[in-house]
């Protein structure tokens, strides 16, 4: 019998120091407390772990309800072949948090209390059980990729044939918590730079959500082509980046509204801290996607396409981390810098996403079954052939 051979490459390496690190940084949070292992305070208690592993974590997760909905709800067929990675990855991504949270909590063994200590005035409360209800959601919907794989036929029909309900359920609750997150930040008009406060705060939060779930899914779609050899699903991609074109305008025009009408505007005339990274944020997230994708050449390319997609999600993680922690700097009356433990734990995690991706595409049916094609992000030159090859994902 021979024993198959582990190829170590430079990216494995990388991996492993992050998760040695990541190990390292675990046991000073656990067993010396956030004081020796974070730069938070009472004066500024939520950083990084909350500003990007929570508030962005289920943002970049928000693929799942979106593209579920346009498939079992809307019956828009076309996508069915990118909706099993699609919530793997929200899956993932909401596993992911519920982790970075324990991290987070002054008491962590105690974040089984909101399951019996009901508070329905809190705003933390609802987003609390909508993350809950809807990881457990999210478990249903991925259930039956693990089931085709162990051949359980006979559950497979029974999860199948309410899979609809499930579907429905998860739209409800993603609605629900992805605008809640925005909500909390209501409450905080005095302390909230006005960039960033705003009363339609909960409905910014849940359009730049749909934003990201369109362009976290073109970046996962380019990526899975690239490294797993599979067939780049262009004609589907260029189908999500019109409607990311949409969910674009449609946020900065009505952002743009609320800036003009709460006299905000002219605050962006005025150098200074939070005018650099709201500049920033408007680049990243509106201008440059915006410019690229309504130039048709670029929206018809895979490059221009991954491009726009990856400033689309570097954009609206700059603006979670700014309501998070930007615009509330100056009214607490000092700077957040996140300790050098909090970046480690913080990228240990995002490794773990991507290696745990890639082994479930490896070991489960997640791709469906397709000819070996070009390698994603080119196009494919004139004259080249196809190899009609039948291949699994994971051979």
């Amino acid at each position: 019998m021979t024993v198959p051979r582990i190829r170590f490459t430079f990216w494995k390496a990388i991996f492993l120091f992050i998760m040695a690190a990541g190990v390292y940084c675990t046991f000073l949070r656990f067993f010396r407390g956030l004081g020796a292992s974070t730069n938070l305070s009472d004066q500024f208690p939520w950083g990084l772990w909350i500003g990007f592993d929570v508030m962005c974590g289920v943002m970049l997760a928000a693929g799942g309800f979106t593209l579920t909905a346009a498939v079992e709800i809307f019956n828009i067929k076309r996508f069915h072949s990118i909706v099993r990675p699609t919530i793997l990855t929200a899956f993932l991504g909401y596993l992911l948090v519920c982790a970075a949270l324990m991290y987070d909590l002054g008491l962590p063994w105690n974040i089984w209390h909101p399951l019996v200590m009901r508070n329905p005035h809190s705003v933390m409360f609802e987003v609390a059980w909508c993350v809950m209800l809807y990881t457990t959601v999210l478990a249903l919907e991925f259930s039956p990729i693990v089931l085709e794989h162990f051949q359980l036929k006979r559950a497979l029909r029974v999860i199948r044939s309410v899979m609809v309900v499930f579907v429905i359920l998860g739209v409800l609750l993603s609605t629900l918590h992805q605008s809640s997150l925005g909500t909390l930040y209501l409450i905080m008009p005095n302390k909230l730079h006005p960039f960033w406060w705003s009363p339609l705060l909960p409905v910014f939060f849940f359009l730049s959500a749909i934003a990201v779930g369109l362009a976290m899914t073109i970046f996962e779609s380019s990526m899975s082509s690239k490294y797993f050899g599979r067939e780049l699903e262009l004609p589907i991609l260029r189908d999500l980046g019109r409607v990311l074109v949409v969910v674009l305008a449609l946020y900065g025009i009505l952002r743009f509204e609320d800036l003009y009408h709460r006299g905000v505007l002219k605050l962006v005339l005025v150098s200074g801290y939070e005018q650099r990274f709201f500049l920033l944020e408007m680049l990243l997230s509106l201008v440059a996607p915006l410019g690229l994708l309504l130039i048709p050449k670029v929206r018809e390319s895979a490059q221009g396409l991954y491009l726009a997609a990856v400033l689309t999600l570097l954009g609206f993680v700059t603006n979670r981390l700014n309501v998070t922690i930007t615009g509330v700097e100056t009214a607490v009356g000092g700077r957040y810098a996140p300790r050098w433990t909090e970046v480690v734990i913080t990228a240990m995690f995002v490794a773990l996403g991507f290696a745990i991706f890639g082994l479930a595409a490896k070991y489960l049916p997640i791709f469906p079954e397709e000819k070996v094609h070009i390698p994603a992000l080119h196009e494919p030159e004139a004259g080249f052939a196809e190899v009609a090859v039948p291949v699994h994902a994971g051979d």
